[in-house]
C-alpha cells in the first residue's frame, strides 16, 4: 500500500473513491479503510484529500458513496478539483424513491436525476443560485436508470408513468459527468 500522505506525481490517473474491495481494474483505489485493492487510505469526508494534486485525474468512479457523504457539495467540489479538465466522472447510487435509498441508516440524501443540475455553473446563474457554496462545473453526458422487475419488461411510455407515480420502480441512478473546467 502506497504512503497516504504521499500525494500523487502523474497527471492522468484513475480514481476508485470509496471502492472498498471491489476497485475496478486499472483504477487506484481509495478508501478510509485499509484492504485489499486500497491503494490510498484516506477519510473522504476530511478536505482537501491531500493524497491528490489539483488536476492529477483523468476519470473518477464512485459507487454507492455520494448518498453517504455528509456534504455532497464540498464533495463534488473537491472531485472537481482532483480532476482535470475533460476527466469522466460515473456516479452509482441508490435512487430516491427505492427502498434501497432509505433503509441504509449510513445513508445522509437521496439522488435523482435533478440532484445533478446544481453541479453545473450555467444552471446555478439561471436559477440565481450562485451564492450556494458550489465552485465546479460539471456537464452531464450520460444517466442510466436501473429498472426493478417487472418494470424492467415494460414500455418507455410504462416506465415513465411509473417513474412518477409508483415507489421501487427504479433501484439505482448511474450518472456520468465531464468536468469544465475551461
Amino acid at each position: 500500500m502506497n504512503n497516504p500522505f504521499k500525494k500523487t506525481e502523474s497527471k492522468g490517473i484513475k480514481l476508485d473513491v470509496a471502492c472498498g474491495q471491489n476497485k475496478r481494474e486499472g483504477f487506484v483505489g481509495v478508501d478510509i479503510a485499509p484492504g485489499p485493492g486500497v491503494d490510498f487510505v484516506w477519510d473522504l469526508e476530511k478536505y482537501p484529500w491531500e493524497p491528490f494534486k489539483d488536476n492529477s485525474v483523468k476519470e473518477i468512479n464512485v459507487a454507492h458513496y455520494a448518498e453517504h457523504t455528509k456534504d455532497l457539495m464540498k464533495f463534488m467540489d473537491e472531485i472537481y478539483r482532483i480532476c482535470e479538465d475533460g476527466a469522466k466522472v460515473t456516479i452509482h447510487g441508490p435512487y430516491y424513491t427505492s427502498i434501497r435509498c432509505w433503509q441504509d441508516p449510513t445513508h445522509t440524501r437521496a439522488l435523482s436525476e435533478a440532484t445533478w443540475l446544481y453541479y453545473q455553473k450555467g444552471w446555478r446563474e439561471a436559477n440565481k443560485l450562485s451564492h450556494y457554496p458550489i465552485v465546479c462545473d460539471y456537464e452531464v453526458t450520460n444517466m442510466v436508470l436501473y429498472f426493478n422487475e417487472p418494470w424492467n419488461q415494460k414500455s418507455e411510455e410504462a416506465k415513465q408513468f411509473a417513474i412518477k407515480h409508483y415507489w421501487n420502480v427504479v433501484s439505482d441512478i448511474m450518472v456520468e459527468l465531464k468536468v469544465k473546467k475551461i
